[in-house]
């Protein structure tokens, strides 16, 4: 058992790239197997990036290196960067923008569903991408030297993070040389302990743009003459540097199992120190200083170094490094244990080379790994070891096969993981296997609704595939723990997709068969409710929203209390009862019964999704339905309302029998019709072609057979009287007088008449004979619908038992988006139960952009695909001087733009011939690094920034002469209109005046220390 001290911190979230595993499942599978991702080149290659032909003449020359794929890959639109800006941002950068975020997602959480402070801790190599930039001096005189610092400075890797994230904790960079990604993890551990923040991302970065270069090898240097890594093994002569990133997500243990997290491993100490004086030189590494900090995270974590059984060392391959360190680990170890030769040694170095920035973090992500999966992968490229390596008289073996990692009853399995930097500063973490988790309660067939969502189509439709896939590798998944991690661990964005199920299979089958087509969010969706009227009944309907829901149980509860104690009429068998007798069946089919049934039902379906946040627009009921809407627009308070629905039941089970018969005809020709059919009265017309007629059953009988010999379809329906027509005469006075005895009030809601097809009045809702007549006259239901499909972002929701209404709703959208039309109960005949129906609602809802809560979901947070990032290709290519020709940059858009791919100086020339408004575009689409700027975009939605304002004010200046004011940016953001202001102010009439200090301090503050400046003054003003 793992004795707790309350420092713990876990590990509950990570993400890498590396050399031949894109993502971290294929980099532990290349782990297991051994696998060392080395890059040969030929000379064509090494030529294309810079090698010269006396150096590929070098025998010396190392053809080979750890290559990290598709680092020109970036989705820039995501982090909302302009193609220019993701262009001259340091590709180290972008990656660990990315990586970050899936990082994140792994961990199963965001920003934006999390409360707390959210630091970030890391480092990142030099931007050796500077030299591409550099190697274009028109490029930089046109973009100025300022934006090409911020995109590649060290100093803006964590902060640029926290500000395209909007994370509010601590955001520092590390730079300690090779050790700075764990010293950036022990930082991170520490600013939790202290509370600085509740969750850190921490890691780093080391990517160099120019990979495909091998390095010419030098005797008696660092590096190794044959390209290959071999930590600990007598042929080691050198290391061998890589490119790749890794981050980890840190949390308080306590926290993280409060909150459900996976946690992947824990660690519980970690040190840091300098080797100050004590080596022979300041590149050197130092057997004290080693020591020392290794000693030191052991009594933090207060273990003993008996009861680690795996060290990831630092293992550089070098002939002094890896001596060094073993006698550095043995000296602490000796001191608290006698055993030899018990504990694994490990180096990732064999697997993808020196990852400098980024070497600590790939050796704690390995760790990590083999913790979680409790195995133990080899080190690689070891024959036999170093003779100035003693193993036999150590704790220590070098680990070569991949072997399960046993269990112990002393303790949890523990490792221990270094990183020592060249100039002497120098980390070791302790991390321990996590907790067992406690069994979840839950049950098999539980029904869950699974919301996945991105960016554009394409990248939701992948997301989809990908999820499919994840399940399908992975059937023993908890589906609970899938739909908890897709709510709570996501973020949400406008295309968004949903699908309901009750076991993984249902869920990986419904994934691949692309159920619940994407669609975009509407930005103002309009929610209008439905509520259908008698016919509409059945037997269960709702039983499982009454078992599952506590609102709606809540809801309806009152209304049956009151119906219980007013009218002895007692509703409960409809929700508890599961399979009714005849006699049952005709109790909720009489008129008296099914009305108040009906009303409870819609009542409490309403004030469910209302309390899920659901705002609603408007309302349009139909016949009984109305009276819904009546009371939740606050007419009749609920005693009153339930008073009247049941007065209305019972008096029209009073009234003669009849029936109804729905008629596949427009209103226009049935009325003529009728006209011979005196008995029979049109009582409701619910489509362009669909109405219902009703009255004594001999007329409708032989309607119907008139009209089928016709070859017009009809359908009785299942009701007992013949509502809105003439036979209903006899109760309308009683009725009446009901409304009457009611107090009643203004509406303030807004839901469409029954009786006019449009918007209700005050006046009429408050007067009994709005509601005498609404019982007697034509149902105008599809003129009501005809108003809501009017909204132009409307979507209806169908609240009551069965489909009518939204079928009849989308039998009208199919020209719009029939998907805009929902039911949030099944069709009586559905094998799917009414928690099913609900849930696909609520997602669909989701889906149009609706703001509500999606049901609260139970579970734990577990692995699932990341954002499938949709990857275009920014680059700058360094132009070498022994090269005639190169392509200077390189944007993946419809079309390169001429003001990308030239020089400063050849875009004014080119300017120079052109009107004003097609130099001012020029001028933009250098700036935006966009080829489809149409001149009415806004500058600030294309992602102006302040500096990107002073470039083109200054690029004015240069072109024309002329002093354009800021505020033009404000008053008109467009080319046009700073074209206008251009020829304004050269015809002599004033300009807009001058941005103020209070509009936008930190651009009038740069407008004062750069005004009157040339361009070249502007770019050196800049850089200082």
């Amino acid at each position: 058992m793992s004795q707790l001290n309350g420092n713990e911190v876990a590990i509950i979230g990570m993400s890498g790239r590396f050399p031949g595993a894109p993502d971290l499942a294929e980099f532990w599978q290349n782990l297991c197997h051994g696998q060392e991702s080395i890059t040969y080149f030929d000379d064509m290659t090494l030529r294309a990036n810079g090698v010269t032909e006396k150096q590929l003449a070098d025998r010396d020359y190392v053809r080979s290196g750890f290559c990290l794929d598709g680092i020109s890959q970036f989705d820039a639109e995501f982090f909302h960067l302009t193609p220019r800006e993701a262009q001259i941002l340091d590709p180290q950068q972008r990656l660990f923008l990315e990586c970050c975020w899936h990082a994140l997602e792994h961990a199963g959480h965001v920003p934006e569903r999390y409360d707390g402070r959210i630091g970030v801790y890391a480092g990142v190599f030099s931007s050796s991408y500077l030299l591409n930039i550099y190697s274009q001096p028109g490029l930089i005189a046109s973009l100025g030297e300022m934006a090409v610092r911020h995109g590649n400075e060290k100093d803006y890797l964590t902060t640029r993070l926290s500000y395209k994230l909007n994370l509010r904790g601590p955001s520092i960079a590390i730079q300690t040389s090779c050790s700075t990604s764990l010293v950036a993890v022990h930082t991170a551990v520490q600013s939790l302990l202290a509370g600085e923040c509740d969750m850190a991302i921490s890691g780093g970065v080391s990517v160099l743009a120019e990979q495909e270069t091998g390095y010419p090898w030098q005797a008696g240097g660092l590096l190794s003459p044959d390209g290959h890594c071999r930590p600990f093994d007598a042929d080691a002569a050198g290391t061998v540097f890589g490119n790749g990133l890794g981050v980890v997500v840190l949390k308080r243990l306590e926290d993280a199992e409060r909150d459900g997290d996976t946690v992947y491993a824990v660690i519980k100490g970690s040190a840091i120190n300098n080797d100050g004086a004590n080596k022979i030189g300041f590149t050197a590494p130092s057997v004290q200083g080693q020591a020392e900090v290794i000693a030191e995270a052991l009594s933090m974590a207060e273990v003993s170094a008996e009861t680690i059984q795996l060290v990831e060392a630092h293992g550089t391959g070098t002939p002094l490094g890896d001596p060094i360190e073993i006698e550095a680990l043995t000296r602490v170890w000796q001191s608290q244990t006698s055993r030899k030769g018990y504990c694994a040694l490990g180096s990732v170095k064999g697997n993808v080379g020196h990852l400098g920035a980024a070497s600590g973090i790939a050796g704690l992500i390995k760790a990590t790994l083999a913790l979680h999966h409790k195995q133990l992968p080899p080190t690689i490229n070891f024959t036999r070891p170093n003779p100035n390596i003693p193993f036999e008289q150590t704790p220590f073996y070098p680990h070569t096969t991949l072997t399960p990692w046993g269990e112990t009853v002393e303790h949890p399995r523990r490792a221990a993981v270094s990183s020592f930097g060249m100039g002497g500063t120098n980390a070791h973490l302790i991390l321990e296997e996590a907790p067992k988790r406690a069994p979840q309660a839950g049950s098999d067939d539980e029904v869950h609704l699974l919301t996945l969502s991105a960016r554009s189509k394409a990248a939701l439709q992948q997301a989809v595939a990908e999820l499919a896939e994840s399940l399908s590798q992975q059937p023993t998944s908890n589906l609970q723990d899938v739909a908890h991690t897709l709510h709570e661990g996501r973020q949400t964005f406008d295309w968004r997709a949903t699908i309901t199920a009750s076991t993984i299979e249902q869920a990986r089958e419904k994934l691949q068969r692309g159920l619940n087509k994407p669609s975009q969010a509407l930005t103002s969706p309009e929610v209008a409710l439905l509520f259908p009227g008698q016919g509409s009944q059945y037997w269960g309907m709702a039983q499982q929203l009454w078992q599952s829901l506590p609102t709606f149980r809540d809801e309806i509860s009152r209304c049956f209390s009151i119906l219980r104690d007013q009218f002895d009429l007692d509703l409960h068998p409809l929700m508890t009862q599961s399979t009714p007798d005849d006699m049952q069946l005709a109790w909720l089919n009489s008129t008296a019964v099914t009305q108040p049934a009906l009303f409870c039902i819609e009542y409490a379906m309403a004030r469910t999704i209302q309390a899920q946040g659901v705002k609603v627009s408007h309302m349009l009921g139909h016949s009984v339905g109305e009276l819904v809407a009546a009371t939740l627009c606050g007419v009749f308070t609920l005693d009153a309302a339930l008073t009247l629905v049941a007065t209305r039941g019972q008096l029209m089970q009073q009234a003669e029998p009849g029936r109804m018969l729905s008629v596949s005809l427009a209103e226009a020709p049935l009325a003529v019709l009728l006209r011979d059919w005196p008995a029979l009265s049109l009582a409701a017309v619910n489509g362009p072609e669909l109405s219902v007629v009703a009255g004594p059953e001999v007329e409708i009988t032989a309607l119907q057979q008139a009209l089928n010999d016709s070859g017009v379809s009809t359908r009785l329906l299942v009701t007992s009287h013949a509502f809105h027509s003439a036979m209903m005469d006899p109760v309308l006075d009683a009725f009446e007088a009901a409304v009457e005895k009611c107090q009643r009030h203004s509406p303030i809601g807004r839901w469409i008449s029954n009786l006019t097809g449009r918007e209700i009045t005050s006046e009429e809702a408050i007067s009994p004979r709005y509601w005498r007549d609404h019982l007697r006259n034509t149902v105008r239901f599809n003129q009501g619908l005809q108003q809501l499909l009017a909204l132009p972002d409307a979507v209806l929701v169908e609240c009551g038992p069965g489909t009518v209404l939204t079928s009849l709703a989308q039998a009208q959208m199919r020209l719009l988006n029939p998907q805009r039309a929902i039911a949030l109960s099944r069709h009586p005949k559905e094998k799917n139960g009414d928690i099913h129906a609900w849930l696909t609602g609520i997602g669909q809802l989701w889906c149009h952009g609706v703001s509500l809560n999606v049901p609260e979901t139970q579970g734990q947070r577990i692995a699932l695909p990341g954002y499938p990032f949709q990857r275009q290709h920014y680059w700058i290519e360094r132009i070498y001087p022994h090269h005639a020709t190169t392509v200077a940059t390189s944007v993946e858009m419809d079309a390169v733009p001429t003001a990308v791919t030239a020089t400063g100086s050849v875009v004014q020339s080119y300017a120079q011939t052109q009107g004003t408004e097609a130099r001012v575009a020029i001028i933009w689409r250098e700036l935006f690094g966009m080829d489809n700027i149409q001149h009415d975009d806004d500058f600030f939605a294309l992602g102006g920034t302040s500096l990107v304002a002073i470039q083109l004010i200054s690029q004015v200046r240069e072109q024309w002469g002329v002093e354009l004011s800021i505020e033009v940016l404000f008053e008109d953001p467009t080319i046009r209109g700073i074209a206008a202001q251009i020829d304004t102010a050269q015809a002599g009439q004033p300009s807009v005046e001058a941005v103020t200090e209070a509009e936008d301090p930190e651009l009038a503050e740069l407008l004062r220390l750069t005004e009157g400046l040339s361009l070249e003054e502007l770019n050196a003003k800049l850089s200082e």
